[in-house]
């Protein structure tokens, strides 16, 4: 089999793929299934960077024993609609989940949920989160931190992750609202597929190590960082840091995890901190029960109607007019449900080194 060029799989193939190396390592079947299910939501919906292109990353933590595969989590405080937990240093993929389910479960009791989470790895796409609190027909908030990447506005270094938030409002007939996007200018993995590409990048994206602006990803992954949303002070680069900065703290200092600087990498290369400031990467998830505040089919009504004014706007010339945010996900879900993920042949690569490794075959289309 050849392994140098792109491939198309089907979803539930990878899927399976995923299961069986997550149990390669000794993680239960449910939470192999449950972190199987996050990547095949971000392959799904077309955020190629945060499925199982990331696998490997995965699997070479796992493989050296950088993340708990049997994780004890635990409650440390919690009132009628808040809480407070430690993943044990478990798989974000199956700690996240955990505590969004207790957000929403709290938000039905009281109205409204919030649960901070430490101790814990990277969590997947923001966005799978609050869909699924839109499964609840509940209002949902996801956010985390992560490995620094991101240079502070005038800052010649990496001091904060790509820090993403996520936010999905339900409709009643129009497709839900859901925003999920990285407070920097650009997430990492669009570094990471251009660098597999071996394309340039945009400038505003990034900088070298010197901090001066940077169009090859290389430059970028050795020494360098990623820029805030906004990019510099003139385009609101300065508004990209402090949602960064928000994030960090609802995510960690509120939880106990590390921020900034010393949250722990993702990828086996980046080197470990030598200082911590707490336990893992956090993360923090809101829910809220939509008829705590208004009439739940009020309030879809309106959201509703909301979407239909904004698709009515007067198009940029060129354009098919403003974009709903959700929008390409959702085209990109239902492209890849028929014709499956077409993944990149450094990604192939990597996905059939496990497959040596762990001797499970992987199987395309």
């Amino acid at each position: 089999m050849k392994t140098a060029e792109t491939r198309v799989f089907s979803i539930e193939a990878l899927r399976e793929f995923s299961i069986r190396t997550f149990r390669h390592f000794g993680v239960s079947q449910d939470d192999a299934a449950q972190a199987a299910d996050v990547l095949a939501c971000a392959d799904l919906r077309g955020i190629d960077s945060h499925g199982v292109a990331r696998l490997h990353s995965y699997f070479e933590l796992l493989n050296e024993g950088r993340i708990n595969p049997q994780p004890q989590i635990k409650l440390i405080r919690s009132t009628a609609s808040t809480a407070t937990i430690d993943g044990d240093n478990g798989l974000g993929l199956v700690v996240a989940p955990h505590a969004n389910r207790m957000a929403m479960d709290l938000a039905e009791k009281s109205g409204t949920g919030w649960v901070s989470v430490c101790n814990t790895n990277h969590f997947g796409i923001a966005g799978y989160y609050v869909l699924k609190a839109l499964e609840r027909d509940m209002i949902g908030w996801a956010m985390t931190n992560s490995t620094k990447l991101v240079a502070p506005l005038w800052g010649a270094e990496a001091m904060l992750g790509t820090n993403p938030i996520a936010i999905a409002f339900p409709g009643k007939q129009e497709p839900p609202i859901v925003i999920d996007m990285a407070t920097s200018a650009v997430a990492l993995g669009k570094i990471e597929m251009a660098l597999r590409k071996g394309s340039s990048i945009p400038s505003g994206w990034g900088t070298d190590h010197n901090g001066n602006n940077a169009t090859n990803p290389e430059d970028i992954i050795k020494g360098g960082a990623l820029l805030p949303l906004g990019s510099d002070r003139e385009r609101g680069g300065h508004k990209g840091y402090c949602l960064a900065m928000m994030v960090d703290i609802l995510s960690c200092v509120l939880s106990g995890a590390n921020w900034g600087p010393f949250a722990v990498p993702f990828a086996i290369r980046n080197a470990i901190p030598t200082r911590t400031v707490g336990k893992g990467i956090g993360h923090f998830f809101g829910a809220m029960r939509i008829d705590a505040f208004i009439d739940a089919e009020a309030f879809k009504g309106q959201v509703d109607e909301y979407i239909r004014v904004f698709r009515a706007t007067k198009p940029v010339p060129g354009t098919g007019g403003p974009l709903i945010p959700g929008d390409p996900e959702r085209q990109a879900e239902q492209a890849r449900l028929k014709e499956g993920v077409l993944l990149l042949p450094s990604v192939v690569e990597e996905l059939v080194a496990i497959s040596a490794k762990i001797g499970v075959p992987l199987e395309g289309t």
